[in-house]
């Protein structure tokens, strides 16, 4: 049997590819303990520099397999899932599959197409960029399964829309295409070929200092919501720890003799 979820490697980037194509990458338990897996793999990933996230097939991902709802469940061991958080974790086992990218030092971004709908845009939310093709749909759909969007989308959403726009879309479910997902926050941009331009860009960043981009992914995710002081003060903190730095130098020097940088 394929799992369900694979990572490609090379040249400091790791793919992390949902592989149910012919169920349109449904989330079922497999996937959510896949995605949750090669997160945690890739935190140990020595000389990693970027992380795309993509579906296999025609669909980023449909959502929830149906097949969780239907399956004879014991409700009181679910709940009791639901609310265990395992010790040095923030999150629950149905929360890390979207919270685990933004643990990771360096940048991740979400290639998207078709549908992502339900637990594939929350997935496509803990990216830290998410790339469009101009026909794909997203949803927060959990309300049409009598649900509230429980994958950890109260540490991604707030810091993409208002609140009210926020909530239309969760109250409603509806269904919004890419360029007002554009226009709404939930997508950094549209484009023709969302993979080929994740690439291009995760190559792109990959070429970077990457001690620099690693503070550079800690500094929006832990100041965008502080405190003034407090946000002026980790900025600083961080600057200290890159400038002075092997791989600053080196950023400074392959600049002025115009060539490629080789960082440590």
């Amino acid at each position: 049997m394929l799992d369900t979820v694979n990572i490609f490697e090379a040249d400091g980037i790791a793919e992390v590819v949902l592989n149910r194509p012919d169920k349109h990458n449904a989330v079922d338990m497999s996937v959510f303990e896949g995605l949750a897996r090669a997160g945690e793999k890739l935190k140990q990933a020595e000389g990693l520099r970027a992380v795309i996230l993509r579906g296999e097939g025609a669909h980023f991902c449909s959502g929830i397999d149906t097949g969780l709802f239907t399956a004879e469940r014991d409700m009181q061991a679910l709940v009791a899932q639901i609310l265990e958080v395992p010790d040095g974790e923030a999150a629950n086992f149905f929360q890390k599959p979207c919270i685990v990218w933004q643990e990771l030092e360096v940048p991740v971004i979400a290639a998207l197409h078709g549908v992502a709908y339900g637990a594939g845009l929350q997935i496509a939310l803990g990216a830290d960029i998410r790339l469009a093709a101009r026909d794909a749909r997203m949803s927060v759909m959990e309300i049409a399964w009598g649900l509230i969007p429980d994958m950890g989308i109260t540490a991604t959403l707030p810091r993409l829309m208002r609140a009210d726009l926020a909530k239309e879309l969760i109250f409603t479910g509806r269904i919004v295409e890419a360029d007002e997902a554009a226009r709404l926050g939930l997508v950094t941009r549209v484009c023709d070929d969302p993979l080929a331009e994740a690439r291009s860009l995760a190559a792109a960043m990959a070429g970077n200092n990457p001690d620099a981009m690693r503070r550079n992914k800690r500094l929006i995710n832990e100041t965008w919501q502080m405190d003034r002081a407090d946000a002026l003060r980790l900025e600083a903190v961080l600057q200290a720890e890159v400038i002075g730095q092997p791989n600053q130098i080196e950023a400074v020097m392959a600049r002025i003799q115009k060539r490629a940088p080789v960082f440590r």
